[in-house]
Formats: structure tokens, sequence, C-alpha cells
């Protein structure tokens, strides 16, 4: 810590043994003085002062380090001349201060040239770069794109008068120009410098500091361009880790003073804010899209899930009908397995906008993922080298198991179509508490078990990663896939009050992380109900706005040896209970247009009839309802089979 705080100072620091010889000095006594790096260091203090002063000089230092609690440490000092190595005189200020060592006493003079000219002239350049550094600020505010960020280098260049400034960000293990000037030159004819293995831009990213070469002749790191005399490098902070550089070079040595080195530093902490800002307000942006998708494609989905409950159940009915006749039977099977396609993308729809009905417990990460493992290593193929990593020990992930299982079969299966030529797949569970993040405005603090699924494949580009999300989007041929994948997944996340993350590079594969809450108490499971038809005699109540869902449910339970009202509204339903004694049940679909909606009902028929059996349907379970405050009612999801229906139609008479 010692030498860096002794470097950076921007004072010209000496320290001086008993016997008046110099035994550290920093590059800014060198550089006052007139001296190459480490050409103080041995020479007498008295050197730095005209000969005709020197014994007057001499004198005075005895004095002081004889009785040195005269000065306290700190206390501001003598103006006296000094003397450059070429004879040039100047005055300077100097304050002294003593210093225990463990060889001996040491004392330590600051240093500072006082010439009118050259403090002038700091303070017009300090008033120069004051200036541009706020008119960076006001170019920012009024910005909406990347333009500030890219017309910086030819600024800088211009204020600094260099001849080559770069702004550099990090993609992958790549550096990138994002805007430069000057700067082609210099790296055509020097590119093994711009290799970040182990060279100048990786260390100054390593370290967080930036790293500046006063003469790159003689103390410049492995790798830096022979063509630059002095420079600086600038890492552009993102947190804790480094994005990108900011570059400046010349063919000048020792060409960044303090001011400089003060102007690149702010400048460098300008675009490592304008960069997360952007950031944030592309990901926030990103949410919103996809949340304003989500609201249309549910609302979609439950339309078409009214449409298919009434082709399913026609299809159920004529099943029922030409039972006999096999020819009959194999169409309307045919007929019913495309129906249930069409349930199944009505599901990654409903998923996709966190509206689908989900069944969360505790489930172990390990067992769920050797079970994955078995199934996957059958159906990726021996092309696909496949890794499960999952520690002993991980808590239980709090979901939908089932969707937990889908969501991981589709990423994997994603990752296998993005190597047509082999490669390999890693699916990976880990523990991990999450914090805030401004830059990251949909991560929610909490403690996460972290799925992740990464692959050796192609990558996606940034145009591609940015709609990945979407649904139907996909870069598949026509009939390789329905672009719901990614989209299901998403919505499963969002839904299981998680997040996720998708980092991908082309030509350096892809990662997607989710991030699923931990279980924090035991949850038994519900026994899965037996299907079958059950029939009864008791009176049912109805109710769905759509009449032709309607005609369909009377149908079912009439096939079923039930008794049929049928309404459509709330107020019809509420006006039949209050005068039928013999409704045993309420059958109601949660969406019944204007007025009550079907929770509501079904809350006013429990007050009005205690014992009433209430059994709802949806076309996806509705959230942010009075469901939360509400009595438990089960949902039955559309489109629903028959026995689908009897079965439920029996388990809440009987409750």
């Amino acid at each position: 810590m010692f030498p860096q705080l002794f470097e950076s100072v921007p004072d010209a620091l000496i320290i001086v043994d008993q016997d008046g010889r110099i035994v550290l000095a920093n590059e800014n006594a060198a550089r006052l003085f007139g001296y190459l790096p480490e050409g103080l260091t041995g020479l007498s203090v008295d050197d730095l002062v005209p000969a005709e002063v020197r014994e007057r000089h001499r004198t005075h230092r005895s004095g002081y380090m004889q009785y040195p609690r005269v000065r306290p440490m700190g206390s501001g000092g003598m103006t006296l001349v000094g003397q450059r190595r070429d004879g040039q005189q100047f005055p300077v200020e100097i304050a002294l201060s003593p210093l225990e060592a463990d060889e001996g006493a040491h004392y330590l003079a600051s240093v500072r040239d006082i010439s009118e000219t050259q403090l002038a002239h700091q303070a017009l350049v300090r008033a120069r770069y004051d200036a541009v550094v706020a008119r960076i600020g006001q170019m920012a505010l009024a910005s909406t794109d990347d333009s500030v960020v890219n017309n910086l280098p030819a600024l800088l260049a211009e204020v600094l008068q260099l001849p080559a400034v770069a702004v550099v960000i990090m993609r992958g293990d790549e550096p990138v120009m994002r805007a430069a000037v000057g700067m082609q030159a210099i790296v055509a004819s020097n590119p093994e410098w711009w290799v970040v293995a182990e060279g100048p831009l990786e260390a100054a990213m390593r370290s967080g500091s930036p790293l500046v070469v006063d003469d790159g002749a003689s103390s410049a790191p492995p790798g830096w361009p022979s063509s630059a005399a002095s420079g600086v490098i600038v890492p552009l902070l993102d947190r804790d880790r480094a994005m990108g550089v900011l570059l400046a070079l010349t063919d000048q040595p020792r060409r960044f003073d303090h001011d400089a080195l003060q102007l690149l530093q702010t400048v460098g902490n300008l675009i490592s804010s304008l960069v997360q800002r952007r950031r944030t307000e592309e990901q926030l942006a990103h949410a919103q899209r996809l949340d304003a998708i989500g609201q249309m494609t549910g609302g979609v989905a439950h339309d078409f899930n009214n449409l298919l409950t009434v082709v399913s159940g026609s299809l159920q009915l004529l099943e029922c009908e030409y039972e006999s006749q096999s020819g009959a039977q194999d169409i309307i099977s045919s007929a019913l397995r495309s129906v249930e396609r069409g349930s199944e993308l009505t599901s990654k729809l409903l998923a996709f906008a966190r509206r689908q009905h989900l069944a969360p417990r505790p489930v172990e990460p390990a067992s769920l993922l050797s079970d994955l493992e078995l199934m996957l290593r059958s159906t990726l193929g021996d092309a696909i080298k496949l890794k499960i990593d999952c520690p002993p020990g991980l808590p239980s992930v709090f979901a939908d198991p089932s969707q937990l299982d889908s969501a991981l079969v589709n990423l994997a299966l994603n990752a296998r179509d993005a190597l047509p030529q082999g490669g390999a797949i890693t699916i990976r569970a880990r523990e991990q508490w999450v914090t805030a993040d401004p830059t990251r405005p949909e991560q929610r603090p909490g403690h996460y078990i972290a799925f992740s699924v990464a692959d050796t494949g192609r990558g996606m580009s940034p145009e591609v990663l940015a709609r990945a999300f979407e649904p139907f989007f996909t870069t598949k041929a026509i009939g390789r896939g329905s672009g719901l994948g990614l989209s299901m997944v998403y919505g499963f996340v969002k839904q299981s009050d998680g997040h996720l993350r998708i980092e991908s590079e082309p030509g350096h594969g892809t990662q997607v992380e989710l991030f699923l809450p931990i279980a924090t108490g035991e949850q038994l499971l519900e026994p899965t109900p037996r299907l079958t038809a059950a029939h009864g005699s008791e009176t049912v109540l109805v109710v769905e706005d759509e009449q032709e869902v309607r005609n369909i449910a009377a149908a079912f339970l009439r096939s079923l040896k039930y008794h049929v009202i049928a309404v459509g509204s709330a107020t019809e339903a509420l006006e039949q209970l209050a005068a039928n004694d013999n409704i045993a049940l309420l059958f109601s679909d949660v969406m019944l247009g204007g007025g009550m909606n079907g929770i509501e009902l079904a809350q006013a028929a429990r007050s009005l009839r205690p014992q009433l059996g209430v059994l709802l349907t949806s076309g996806y379970d509705e959230p942010g309802s009075a469901a939360s405050s509400a009595p438990s009612f089960e949902l039955l999801r559309k489109p629903y089979r028959r026995e689908q229906l009897g079965a439920a139609i029996r388990r809440n008479l009987q409750g």
C-alpha cells in the first residue's frame, strides 16, 4: 500500500537518511528535477539546490535533523530554489516531516514547484479539463443512445493533444474497439500487444487500477507497443470486474502528468456509468416488452382454450356416440390428438404469460437431475457429451417439478440443436444468495438454487439474444421448432418467483441460468386423482358466458347422469341458487365477462349455502384476483376431458 500511495501523491516526494543521502524518491520527484526514474537514489539532497546556497541548505538541514520535533509532520514550510539536472533553477516549496524506520531516522521532503508560470499554466489546463468533464456530463444527460461514448476518443485526443485514444469493451475474452482515434496503425504494427492473455490490457483490468507507462523504452510491461513512448490504460469497472478499458497512447515520453491522469480516470468513470445505465435501460425495456407480449399471448391462449374445449368436448361426445364403429373411432382419436397438441401449445403460451396453473413443492435438485440425466443420455445422442454437476447436500428448491423438468429438457434440446457437429452440454445446480443489483432490475434478492445449462455450440448474436425469450421467435428451419421453448422457460421461472440470465457469444456457446427459490418448509403433495368417468345423480349449476363451452359442459354432465342447470352469468346463477335448494354443486368459469368473476361468485354462493360444492374452470389460473383472500377452490384447466370433469365433480361433492 505504501509504494502505491508514495507514487500516487501529485507532489515530488524525497526520503533522505541522517547523512542527507536520498534513499527513495517518487517518479514525480525525478521528473521535477530532470532525472530518470531511480536516478535520484544515492545523491545528496544538497545537489538539488544551486551551488551558492548549498552550505546554507546543509546547515538548515543539520539543524532540522537535530531537533525534528520543532517542525511536526505535515507542517508547511519554507520556500527555496531548486535546481534541475540541466542547471535550470526554479522556486519550490518544501514541507519536512521526520520518519521512524528500522535503519534509523529518515526524513520526508514534499517538494512542489511554485513558479508562477507553471501555476498559471496548471490553472488554465485544469479549467479546460473541468470544462471537458462538464461538457461530457451534459452530453450524457441529453443523449438517448451510444453517441456520447462513440465521440469521447476524438474529444480526449483533441483536449490532451494525443495521437491515439480508444474505448475498448470486452466481448467474452476478446477486446473489441467501441470507438477509437488513431489506433489502427498502432494495432496493425503491434498485433501481439492486443492479445488479452498476460498483456497490458489484462494487467490493468485485473488490478482495477490505471496502468501508466512513462517511458516505453525502459519501463514498459511485456507486450507494450513499441511505437508508444508513453500511455495510460484506465479500466472501466462494472461492479467488481472490468468490462473494458480507456486507452491513451502517444509517441512522447512522460506525456501524462497528474492532471491528465485525473482527467482520464474521471472520463473512465463516466464511461462506466454510461454503459451501465444503457444496459439497465435496455434490460428494463426488454422486460417491459416481454411483459406486454405476455399479457397479449395470455389473453389469446385463454380464448383459444375455450375453442379447444368446444372442439374436444364435441369429439368426446361423438366418441361415445360412435363407440362401436372402429372407422369413426380412428378419425375421432386422430382429431383428439390434434386437440391435445393445441392444448400443449397454449400451455406454453400461458407459461410465457405466467398464467399457467403451477403445483410447486419441495424438490431435491440431485434427485431431479439424476432422473433427467437418464432420460437425456438416451435422447441427446452419442455426439453430445453430457455432464451433470450437482454437489451433495443442496437444499430443496420450491417449484413445480414437472415444469422444472420440462424447462431443463427444453434448454438441453436447444443446446443440442446448437451443436450440429457434436460438443458438450453441462447442467449444474448451485446454492446461491442473490443481492439487489441496480443494473439487473429483474433480479430479486433472496436464497436460490441456480440451475444452469451451458453448451459449447455456435452461440447467438446480440440481435438474436435480445429476442430469445419472445414467443414464436426461432432461428430454426421451418418445422423444426415452434419458438416457444425459451418463452415457456421464461414464464415458468418468473411465475415461480425466480429470475433467469442468459449469456451467449457467437462461437463461444450459450449458458442459461434459472434462479428458483429455496423451499422454506415441508409441504405435502396431494395424491393424484384417478381419472374415472364417475357418474352421479345430483343437480349441478353450470355458469359459463361462452354458449358453446356451456353446452359442452352441460352435455358432459348429462352423459354422466347429473341433473344440469346451465346459465350464462353470475347474476342468473345467484338467482338459481336462491330459488333451488336441490343444487349440490356450482361449476363456474373464472372469467365471466362483465360483473362478478367466478371466484367472487363462488364466495357469494358459499355465503348463501356454506355446504355447497364448488368447482372452477379456466383457460388459465388467474393471478392477482381475489383468490388469495378466498377459501381454496379447485380449478380445472381447459380444455378438460369428460373423465377429468367427472372425477373433479365427485371430489367436490364428497369433500
